[in-house]
């Protein structure tokens, strides 16, 4: 079975950065496709961004210019750097893997708090 571990999230103030990880294991990595998801408070859990074995990642617009997700296929991990955070990027970020029969895997989350 897939599992997922994220970690690195906390607490920043505007303008701050942070670095998520996602350990993946249970499975061959470069057959899966990698996302970023966030969940905010009473809202749908929505697209952060994504990643293919190769090839450049898919980002939603709110992120562009912003947060850039990266893939080492030596650590089966991928990562997701957020910088000039603000406080609309408050959410639970989850680590998602999909393969081709779209059965997906979901890691716990790790909380992003943008705040003064």
């Amino acid at each position: 079975q897939v599992q997922l571990v994220e970690s690195g999230g906390g607490l920043v103030q505007p303008g701050g950065s942070l670095r998520l990880t996602c350990l993946f294991s249970g499975g061959v990595f470069g057959r899966y496709t990698m996302g970023w998801y966030r969940q905010a408070p009473g809202e749908q859990r929505e697209l952060v961004g994504d990643i293919a074995f190769a090839g450049a990642p898919n980002y939603a617009d709110s992120t562009k210019g912003r947060f850039t997700i990266s893939r080492d296929n030596e650590k089966n991990m991928v990562s997701l750097q957020m910088d000039n955070l603000q406080p609309e990027d408050t959410a639970l970020y989850y680590c998602n893997s999909r393969d081709w029969l779209l059965n997906t895997a979901w890691g716990q989350g790790t909380q992003v708090t943008v705040s003064s």
